[in-house]
């Protein structure tokens, strides 16, 4: 299993798959150390190592019904031999209304998930660990492909956002299409955006054409020129990273991010005694802020 494992991290990657650099445009500002003695988490380590995973959804407060999809699952084989926890997290935001946009998501995350687990997650388990023959990369442009292909024929005319975290390990692989996001949270209160929104805004802003305080009231701040569903090919943001430790992994849907401020985000999660907590608090956030959107988040803390 574990020449499995290295076999798909090893592996070169085609030519065809393109991978993306950090986003690193937008971070919060370092606590003061009077903060950090509050709120800074522990380097703690578990035998097996693994995965501390909270989930948190809701309509909202101003829409009739839920658009968004999310899938949490988290495993760890431990043989004596090996200690590889694996973990596979996707937050999916519907669009085009009630049927059209909640079948989207649901679709896509579906398709996702199926793809990554046949592909990786059961050869990871087999016993004899053989595998599919991509590398991660290629399993997860494959995955998107297979995505797409399940909106456009379940769900015409409606469209999804998808990102999706691989975590295998110490080592995250996220596929990203459109304007929901994954950050990475340290304990000093750094919040580090790991995905690119695919939005006609945030294009504006990396143009310098409006500002970040006009991009967040901007009234098109919600139109996408990439996501699943849509008719013009595209091709997924991809890229592979070392998983936070201590810290945290996160993907949200723009109902969090578009409503709740990082610094407000950070002490939230800071200040829950665990990821499942976190989730629930940050939910009543977005809703106590107006929930204009439905919510939802994924945290993943590694131990």
């Amino acid at each position: 299993m574990l020449k499995f494992i290295k076999n798909l991290f090893g592996r070169e990657k085609k030519d065809s798959i393109q991978t993306r650099p950090l986003v690193e445009n937008i971070q919060t500002a370092p606590l003061t150390e009077e903060q950090l003695q509050v709120v800074s988490i522990p380097t703690v380590s578990m035998s097996p190592p693994h995965f501390l995973v909270g989930c948190g959804q809701s309509v909202g407060r101003q829409r009739e019904h839920n658009e968004d999809a999310l899938f949490s699952l988290s495993a760890v084989l431990a043989d004596g031999n090996n200690e590889i926890p694996f973990g596979l997290f996707v937050v999916a935001d519907g669009m085009g209304g009630y049927e059209y946009g909640e079948v989207a998501s649901s679709v896509a995350a579906k398709a996702v998930v199926e793809t990554i687990l046949s592909k990786i997650y059961l050869p990871h388990i087999s016993v004899d660990g053989e595998s599919s023959g991509e590398s991660l990369q290629e399993v997860m442009e494959i995955a998107v492909a297979k995505a797409q292909q399940s909106v456009t024929r379940r769900a015409p005319g409606g469209g999804t956002t998808l990102t999706a975290a691989l975590v295998i390990g110490e080592q995250v692989t996220i596929t990203h299409v459109g304007d929901s996001r994954a950050y990475f949270i340290f304990p000093d209160g750094r919040m580090q955006l790991i995905t690119q929104d695919h939005s006609l805004v945030r294009r504006l802003v990396e143009l310098g054409q409006i500002t970040e305080q006009e991009a967040s009231v901007h009234p098109n701040r919600n139109v996408l020129y990439r996501a699943l569903g849509q008719a013009e090919p595209f091709r997924p943001d991809i890229q592979s990273l070392p998983m936070p430790h201590p810290g945290y992994l996160m993907i949200c849907s723009d109902g969090l991010w578009g409503v709740v401020p990082e610094a407000e985000i950070f002490q939230i999660i800071a200040s829950a005694r665990n990821p499942s907590v976190a989730c629930k608090n940050l939910v009543d956030a977005a809703n106590l802020a107006g929930g204009p959107d439905n919510i939802s988040v994924v945290l993943v803390q590694y131990f």
